[in-house]
């Protein structure tokens, strides 16, 4: 089983994705974040192809604690469809 996984979600401002990645940190959700940004996303909503400018959040957490950060995301995310793509880590360097 994988012990650790990166949770990719994008927000649609910096001061949204700063809000989640706090949440995260703070409540222990999520280890560590990292937020990049402005990116642009291509995406289908409503019947029509959509362009914005977004943040990237990338987040490590515990297996063991995906659903507490997913929940999270859910609670502090202002889209109406979130979505959260959780990857198991397969390999890390350990701690410097």
């Amino acid at each position: 089983m994988t012990r650790h996984v990166e949770v990719h979600v994008t927000a649609g401002s910096r001061e949204e994705a700063e809000r989640i990645v706090n949440a995260a940190v703070v409540s222990r959700a999520a280890a560590g974040a990292q937020t990049s940004g402005p990116i642009v996303s291509a995406y289908w909503w409503k019947g029509e192809i959509q362009r914005s400018e977004e943040y990237l959040i990338l987040m490590k957490t515990a297996a063991d604690r995906l659903d507490d950060l997913v929940e999270l995301i859910k609670e502090a995310h202002s889209y109406e469809t979130r979505r959260s793509w959780p990857s198991p880590l397969r390999a890390a360097s350990p701690a410097i």
